[in-house]
């Protein structure tokens, strides 16, 4: 599939038989984007889906930066730096220990924007149906984890998260207590966690004030009743304990950051559309680009550096370019730099594609 420029429609089920005829089309339209299918067909070039014959379809999870709480999507270098990171967790803490999926069923790209893929391919996950893919979307999201039951038991998996979730909830509860702007900044995070928690039907606190939130930041400052709370006890709190609990339930960086924050619409599509490895993406100018798993890991000894290795070179060009969003971090190469409304620079093509496509940007006639 290719998108072209402007409003014009998609160029769909289109079927090539070799690789030079793919090329040839595609110098032929010159599209903004291209895409490829994810599921696999008997004959796919048919224009009705009913006709093409699915035969199954990659278990697809992307993970895109903008799409976690508290990221800055204007700080690009960072947000990809933080989405990386959830990539790796995903992979890391999840699909490998705890759903046995093997690296040599796993296929990851740099989406070229603002995050990564993780597509699996093995024989035995192509033919699940969107409910059962949901399902694992569910799991790792942590929807209907009993916070109450798993805490302080033994075991791995989302019995560790749970205590550990309970751990950050009490450091960020001990920052909610202070009276200043860091701990009013944090109170309003609380309450977030609490209104986004509260939509699920199985909440038993769908709203919380201030007051109630600083409450209870306040009771946990209590020695003996942190330690309880530590200990998995937590009748301490009477009448907050409901509360403290959803805030565990619902805190992202337990049940997202933790996970990754998987697009779950992605996730169990089995006839999703997803971006071309080696193609240009057209909201940003960077490459779509595979990358052995050990790349994934931000902690290891080669890390995937996307802002300098997923870079095309299109030519030597410098031109002038207005920044026309109030705020921006950008990092093509080597160095970040910091923009402001107003500010003039000269950049070389990648420099001018990332911020025009973004729309961070425009030419100057200056």
């Amino acid at each position: 599939m290719f998108q072209k420029w402007g409003n014009a429609p998609y160029d769909r089920h289109r079927g090539f038989n070799t690789p030079a005829q793919v090329i040839d089309h595609i110098r032929k339209i010159g599209p903004h984007s291209c895409f490829y299918s994810t599921a696999y067909y008997e004959e796919p070039w048919q224009r009705k889906m009913v006709e093409k014959g699915w035969r199954g379809a990659d278990l697809v999870f992307d993970l895109d930066g903008d799409h976690l709480d508290h990221v800055d999507p204007f700080n690009f270098p960072e947000m990809i730096e933080i989405i990386q990171d959830q990539a790796w967790l995903l992979w890391s803490e999840f699909l490998n220990p705890e759903f046995g999926f093997k690296e040599e069923g796993l296929h990851v790209t740099f989406s070229g924007h603002r995050g990564f893929h993780l597509h699996y391919r093995s024989p035995d996950v192509l033919g699940l149906d969107s409910s059962s893919r949901r399902e694992l979307v569910n799991y790792i999201r942590g929807e209907g984890i009993d916070v109450g039951a798993l805490k302080g038991n033994s075991g791995g998996g989302w019995r560790t998260r749970i205590d550990e979730g309970v751990e950050i909830i009490l450091n960020k509860l001990d920052t909610a207590n202070q009276d200043d702007t860091e701990g009013n900044a944090m109170t309003r995070e609380l309450i977030a966690i609490i209104k986004e928690r509260g939509k699920s039907p199985d909440a038993k606190v769908k709203t919380c004030g201030r007051d109630r939130m600083k409450k209870l930041a306040e009771k946990v400052q209590h020695q003996e009743r942190r330690r309880r709370i530590l200990g998995g006890n937590l009748k301490g709190l009477k009448q907050h304990e409901h509360l403290f609990l959803e805030l565990v339930k619902g805190d992202r960086s337990l049940v997202i950051g933790r996970a990754g924050e998987t697009d779950e619409s992605v996730t169990i599509d089995v006839k999703r559309q997803i971006r071309w490895p080696g193609s240009l993406h057209g909201k940003c100018g960077l490459q779509v680009t595979d990358i052995p798993l050990e790349r994934l890991d931000p902690s290891g000894p080669n890390p995937f550096d996307p802002l300098s290795e997923a870079v095309p070179h299109y030519d030597d060009k410098v031109t002038n370019l207005e920044v026309i969003v109030d705020r921006c971090v950008i990092r093509i190469g080597d160095e970040p730099i910091e923009l402001s409304m107003g500010d003039e620079i000269k950049g070389n093509a990648n420099i001018e594609s990332f911020l025009t496509l973004k729309g961070w940007g425009k030419v100057s006639n200056t």
